[in-house]
């Protein structure tokens, strides 16, 4: 029951007594203040045009109306509700003296005061409702939450959601309720969403946002999100950006139809930076989609380091390259991608990238992966740039191109170390250049399953290559299974290699500036043209080695007297039976087109090697 009340000559006149009346609404134009009756006993007039409850003061003019009913004001809580080309806000009265708030149309514009402080506690904003034409702006210096149920909000104008406030802001969309949010392209807004401040995305219910200027979702700081489904439907340049950081707990990330990248983590700059300005992107759970189609663009980017404990993650770049003039370099596509350090500790990855140079993981600094399960496949071609004009399906003889002025797809690609330890690798590459795993320092692997099927060398590292352990397949259709370009160490794990006709091989380390290979443990089947054998006598592990051809399906075992010492199974995926390059020669560095190392062979000894229905007797060396 609502009671209506009269402003005449400075008093308030009741026009029914409301015995069970508890809230008082003060309303003027669309907006409503309502106050506790507990808290409305003084009531003050000033003059005859203005009035009072608590520190509030309200002008007294013919629009304004004051009403009661029986409901229970919540404290600390504005709430939106827009209607078509309208909107209406109610202000709890115990804040009414801390928010302001201005209507126009269907856009609402707030200014929670700079007093609002840890006494006065956080306002919840709450959103509702539909309209064409509306948005949402709040300006303040204190935290604050919104809660979305069941808005949807078109602002051909500007951004959908406003927030100048450069605190922590909770962005919340209530469980069970679709929210759709939609900017204008004519606006200047970095954002369809923008937070000026740290933007906690959260709730269990799930939002839309399209993006018709710039950014889908733009913070000036942070970035967190937990529970939510974010569905970025659309942006015409980043889905995501933010600065400091990227921090995913759990929830569903969408992104497709986007200009750019689809998350963008950037740091302010190099010099003045706090301690949370890291650019770094941290992914502890979640499920992940993103779709780009756009130039050199990256489906994460983290200008600082990419870090994954876990999650689901599906990754589609499909850019081809670019020349970047000022850069003075190329540029390609690639699903994640870091100016730091990348670390995988868990989850799943399907990583797919079909433009000119993409590639699925790309870091400027290490490589590191103790769990998860990686799968990357590259269907590009090298992009080159000569002659001012750009080639994306680079077929000649790359070697000759300054490092500058290509781009090769990879399944990962580290200016630094690779580290792996644990999870499982599959990747594939077919276009020309495109490698599996490539560090441009040292190589480590010292456990889990990796197999890489690809047209350039499967695994490559510029310096040292160490295998500790793991068990790893490898197949290159047009150079070298395994490449170190400086010495190559088996101590343990379980190896096939297998690369193409001389003088590629299986494995190759840089024997040309006097490095080797070095057997001191674990296990080896080699094919190719020529593989690099030992030729120091730090390598304690004897090999057998010779020219047989080996085809898919077929088994491979080593044996003596006492029974089978090792056997392999030739992959399904290694189709070619060529393994020329002639046999071991005395005293020469390389070996045939076969080689096998396992711990149990002795020097001089003499082995069974079975591969299909052939048999040979093989003395190790």
């Amino acid at each position: 029951m609502k009671n209506s009340y009269l402003l005449i000559g400075g008093l308030l006149l009741a026009a029914s007594a409301p015995i069970l009346a508890r809230t008082l609404n003060v309303i003027s134009g669309n907006v409503t203040y309502s106050f506790p009756i507990s808290s409305t006993d003084e009531i003050t007039f000033k003059d005859g045009k203005s009035f009072s409850i608590g520190n509030k003061e309200f002008a007294i003019s013919e629009s304004l109306k004051m009403t009661t009913d029986e409901s229970v004001p919540a404290d600390n809580t504005v709430t939106v509700t827009y209607e078509g080309e309208t909107a209406t806000v109610n202000i709890s009265g115990n804040i009414a003296d801390y928010v302001d708030a201005t209507v126009d149309g269907a856009h609402v514009a707030v200014t929670q005061s700079a007093d609002v402080n840890d006494e006065v506690g956080e306002i919840t904003y709450t959103l509702s409702g539909e309209s064409p034409d509306g948005s949402f702006t709040m300006t303040g210096s204190y935290k604050a939450t919104l809660e979305l149920r069941g808005l949807t909000l078109t602002n051909p104008s500007g951004a959908a959601l406003d927030i100048q406030n450069g605190k922590r802001i909770e962005l919340s969309a209530k469980n069970g309720t679709v929210n759709t949010l939609t900017d204008g392209a004519g606006g200047s807004q970095k954002g369809c969403i923008y937070c000026k401040g740290h933007l906690e995305l959260k709730g269990k219910g799930e939002l839309n946002v399209y993006g018709k200027k710039s950014h889908a979702v733009n913070a000036k700081e942070y970035i967190e999100m937990k529970n939510l489904t974010l569905n970025i439907l659309e942006s015409q340049k980043d889905g995501l950006n933010c600065n400091q950081y990227f921090l995913m707990e759990s929830g569903k990330l969408n992104i497709n139809n986007v200009g750019d990248d689809g998350v963008q983590v950037s740091f302010k700059d190099d010099v003045d930076r706090e301690a949370e300005d890291t650019g770094t992107a941290t992914i502890n759970g979640g499920e992940i989609s993103i779709n780009v189609n756009a130039v050199a663009a990256k489906g994460i980017k983290a200008d600082g380091d990419l870090i994954v404990n876990g999650g689901k993650f599906n990754i589609t770049v499909s850019g081809n390259g670019k020349w970047d003039e000022a850069a003075s370099k190329t540029k390609a596509a690639s699903c994640l991608s870091s100016d730091g350090k990348t670390e995988i500790n868990g989850g799943t990855f399907e990583l797919t990238a079909s433009g000119s140079g993409g590639k699925g993981i790309n870091c400027d600094g290490a490589f590191t992966m103790t769990d998860g399960e990686l799968t990357i496949a590259t269907t590009g071609g090298m992009f080159a740039y000569q002659n001012n004009k750009e080639n994306h399906n680079f077929t000649g003889n790359y070697d000759r191109i300054d490092s500058s002025l290509r781009s090769s797809p990879k399944g990962v690609k580290a200016d630094g170390d690779v580290n792996i330890s644990g999870g499982k690798i599959r990747v594939t590459t077919k276009g020309n250049g495109g490698e599996g795993i490539e560090s441009k320092n040292i190589l480590t692997i010292s456990g889990g399953e990796i197999f890489a099927h690809c047209y350039d060398d499967a695994i490559n590292s510029s310096s040292h290559m160490y295998i500790d352990g793991g068990d790893i397949t490898v197949i290159a259709t047009a150079n070298d299974g395994l490449d170190s370009n400086g010495n190559l160490y088996l101590r343990g794990g379980r190896v096939m290699a297998f690369g193409a006709g001389s003088p590629e091989c299986g494995i190759d380390a840089n024997e040309e500036e006097g490095y080797s290979v070095f057997f001191t443990g674990g296990y080896l089947l080699a094919c190719g043209g020529n593989n690099s054998t030992p030729r120091s006598t730090a390598s304690t592990q004897p090999y057998i080695s010779g020219t047989n051809s080996v085809k898919a399906g077929n088994e491979v075992i080593l044996s003596n007297a006492e029974g089978t010492i090792v056997s392999f199974t030739i992959p399904e995926e290694y189709n070619s039976s060529s393994t020329s390059g002639g046999g071991w020669r005395p005293g020469g560095s390389r070996g045939g087109g076969l080689l096998i190392t396992a711990p149990e062979l002795k020097k001089g000894s003499s082995y069974t090697l079975k591969y299909g229905t052939t048999t040979s007797t093989l003395t190790a060396q």
